[in-house]
């Protein structure tokens, strides 16, 4: 790629960044019970702070994603962008123009927060020893986060899938520290489907012969357990019709011709999974996987409640619910739950269906459209009330 090539390919982007690790020496007293005796959270900024710290977005990423939300870490022309890159920017959805955008690996991952993976206090990883997390746990952590970078009230918290768990959470357990909440393509508490499918994908790891009871670290990591994991997940990102447009039953050449009539990948669909779980495990702890697929299972925000209207009583900032047509995974009946309990509490909340063909990866896909719907809130924020919010716009 020449220079006029890699100039246009990151048009608008924030740029190189780095990544920043905050280390905490309090002990992080987690909800099953168990204690961090210190961590350590992975995080990158983007944008500037303004002068009274009253712009600062936090992005939550999903199971698989990192602090590395958007730009680059080096002038390699050939560096992938952050995970959700074409989100954030100077005049993006996010816009770095405006707002002081913040983004956290989550404790319990792999990618420079503490995890599994990490030296426990004796010195050897954690592994199994790590204490089970829930969501509630990664959003104290990043409050911890909030608090060394000077920030007393967050302009907004937003993310998709488990990002927009943690976006929820924030509300409910720090209220008085959040100006509003975007929660896009997630649900209000996993379903037994949701559990089942995490569950498929933990046996996957744990039956690799090489994960050894979580104590792999010093061999052979279960990467054909991951890789199974990841190619169950990545198809619950996906649609029907996403994936018949893309592969339709394509048969898959390697080289030499089709493959046909073997055990090897005969589908353009095979090869493409077999590719993503491959790639997956080059960047991906498995523990972590099991730690954090875990903490999704027990996102229930009306738990312990008499209700989920009860469970919702601390929100008293606007909420942005998004939801997408084909999301299978996480169907439009979860955020209409969310969206109702919070309009019968007389809570300001605007909900839009977005019509979209690409299932849960939506949100990460349909760029224009998002934009004008996160841009949107974020501008009218604190300015107009939409008590009619409710209501679905069709996008």
């Amino acid at each position: 790629m020449n220079d006029d090539a890699q100039a246009g390919s990151r048009a608008g982007s924030v740029g190189v960044v780095r990544t920043e690790v905050a280390h905490f020496a309090e002990p992080l007293h987690l909800k099953a019970g168990g204690v961090l005796p210190e961590f350590s959270l992975a995080y990158e900024t983007y944008g500037t702070l303004n002068a009274d710290r009253s712009n600062a977005i936090l992005i939550c990423h999903a199971l698989s994603g990192d602090a590395h939300v958007a730009g680059y870490h080096t002038d390699d022309p050939n560096e992938r962008p952050g995970w959700w890159d074409e989100a954030v920017g100077p005049g993006r959805m996010f816009d770095t123009d405006q707002y002081f955008v913040i983004c956290s690996n989550v404790i319990g991952g792999c990618s420079g927060s503490t995890g599994p993976s990490s030296p426990a206090p004796d010195g050897k990883p954690w592994a199994l020893r790590f204490p089970m997390l829930t969501i509630a746990d990664m959003v104290a952590a990043q409050a911890r986060l909030i608090d060394r970078l000077g920030i007393d009230r967050l302009y907004a918290t937003a993310g998709g899938s488990m990002g927009a768990m943690q976006a929820l959470q924030w509300v409910l357990d720090y209220p008085d520290r959040v100006g509003s909440v975007l929660f896009i393509a997630a649900t209000i508490r996993s379903s037994t489907q949701n559990i089942a499918l995490n569950a498929i994908g933990r046996e996957a790891i744990m039956r690799d012969p090489n994960w050894r009871g979580g104590n792999y670290y010093d061999g052979s990591p279960p990467r054909d357990g991951l890789a199974v994991a990841r190619m169950v997940g990545h198809i619950s990102y996906m649609s029907e019709p996403s994936l018949e447009r893309k592969f339709a039953r394509q048969v898959y050449e390697n080289g030499t011709g089709p493959q046909r009539f073997t055990f090897d990948p005969e589908y353009q669909v095979e090869s493409y999974l077999k590719y993503q779980g491959d790639k997956f495990v080059n960047r991906f702890d498995a523990n972590s996987y099991l730690y954090i697929t875990k903490a999704l299972d027990y996102f229930d925000i009306g738990e312990g409640h008499a209700s989920l209207v009860d469970a919702l009583a601390p929100v008293h900032c606007p909420v942005l619910a998004v939801s997408f047509s084909s999301d299978w995974l996480y169907p439009a009946a979860h955020a209409e739950m969310l969206v109702q309990a919070l309009i019968s509490r007389g809570k300001e909340c605007r909900y839009y269906h977005v019509v979209a063909a690409y299932g849960h990866d939506s949100f990460l896909v349909e760029v224009t459209t998002m934009h004008k719907i996160v841009s949107g809130f974020l501008d009218q924020i604190g300015r107009t009330s939409n008590p009619e919010g409710h209501l679905p716009h069709m996008l």
